[in-house]
């Protein structure tokens, strides 16, 4: 009877050590079950640079681990319960005893443990899959004609892998190292997890429309433009892509004018471009809690409402928002006494008279009617334009 058969059985009294080393018969067995595909697996212990040998009991046991953590942290990192199948590899077991080391040593407890294994296995699955479909679907397209794509993939991803992995570790280094200014800069304990933000919404006019108008094709291809341009505006100016949901975008910034020159470079973008509907963005200034990378509370909300009514092709802010940019001296507290002061100003020049400085402002703030918005009351939003464009 092989390991498996003492394990995988109801009631069954595991081993107290279970096997490492396979024997012959797992020689033969310890790849996949006969119905995986060959590249499949040959592709799998090429990537994770290990064969299958354990089973899920068997690597919690190695690791250390109690069968329901090492469940727990499988299925956060966004991996389906595979039974008791051998499909496991040394690399899977060195992960648990990680993760369980961490809580054991007191630096994560078991819940912010689970967190990182769950914010880790979103943000990566969603990386792999863009990869996926977004340049080795290309890349493997036979470069000559007899030749099949299982041909060319094998050598391909054993090309790219190390350059890939070691891109991957450089990014995070990089986005680590510019979180964590931003949290000891922080003012107090508090502030490191309810912050103080500029939140905004972009979100991408008729798109429901275009979803029955447009080839599958053409949809991937605009939305695709779309996040890139997004992603692109948004870090140039300062600002943190918090997520895409395909036609709408959610962006933040530490302060309203770093916020304000965002949404107004991504209306400006997209009104350049033809091939893009209208664009209308929604932002609001204050408390927000973040939690894995995403953000959550009223500000977030009410930006998310602010964009459903914008007109299109303009920029609507909340209050708060105004108040924070006017603060700042980026926009003028009044567009009648900023106008008054630039008449008088001009006025003295004109007279041979040296002016008092006038200020100069970015931003105008044209006062919107009032308006119910649900689960929020009443807001007065506020339209906002370049100076001298409102």
């Amino acid at each position: 009877m092989t390991v498996d058969d003492t394990t995988s059985g109801a009631g069954a009294e595991p081993p107290s050590e279970p096997s490492v080393h396979p024997t012959p018969h797992h020689e033969v067995d310890h790849t996949a079950e006969p119905t995986d595909d060959p590249l499949a697996i040959r592709l799998e212990q090429l990537i994770l640079g290990a064969d299958r040998r354990y089973t899920p009991f068997q690597a919690a046991r190695t690791a250390g681990v109690s069968m329901d953590l090492a469940s727990r942290f499988w299925r956060a990192m966004g991996f389906a319960d595979i039974g008791q199948a051998r499909a496991l590899t040394e690399a899977d077991v060195l992960a648990l005893r990680r993760l369980a080391g961490l809580v054991e040593a007191g630096l994560l407890s078991e819940p912010m443990a689970i967190q990182v294994a769950r914010s880790t296995g979103q943000t990566t699955a969603r990386l792999a899959e863009w990869q996926i479909d977004s340049f080795l679907e290309g890349l493997t397209e036979p470069p000559e004609p007899g030749m099949t794509r299982t041909e060319v993939t094998y050598p391909l991803v054993e090309l790219l892998l190390p350059e890939l992995e070691e891109f991957l570790v450089y990014v995070w280094r990089r986005q680590l190292a510019a979180a964590t200014g931003r949290v000891v800069q922080a003012a107090d304990d508090e502030e490191m997890v309810d912050r103080r933000l500029a939140v905004g919404f972009a979100d991408l006019v008729g798109f429901t429309r275009l979803t029955r108008r447009l080839e599958e094709e053409e949809l991937g291809e605009l939305v695709e433009a779309f996040e890139t341009t997004c992603a692109d505006l948004v870090a140039a100016h300062g600002g943190r892509l918090i997520k895409t949901l395909g036609d709408e975008v959610l962006f933040a910034a530490d302060d309203a004018g770093t916020a304000a020159e965002i949404a107004l470079r991504l209306i400006e973008a997209m009104t350049q471009d033809e091939t893009m509907p209208a664009l209308r963005v929604g932002i609001a200034f204050g408390t927000v809690t973040t939690r894995m990378g995403d953000v959550f509370g009223t500000t977030v909300n009410l930006a998310s409402r602010l964009t459903s009514i914008a007109p299109k092709d303009a920029v609507l802010v909340d209050g708060a928002f105004a108040e924070e940019l006017t603060r700042t001296g980026d926009a003028p507290a009044s567009e009648a006494r900023a106008a008054e002061e630039a008449a008088v100003a001009e006025k003295e020049r004109q007279e041979g008279v040296e002016p008092v400085s006038v200020p100069t402002y970015r931003y105008g703030l044209q006062p919107m009617w009032q308006r119910p918005v649900r689960g929020l009351g009443v807001v007065e939003p506020w339209l906002l334009a370049r100076r001298g464009t409102s």
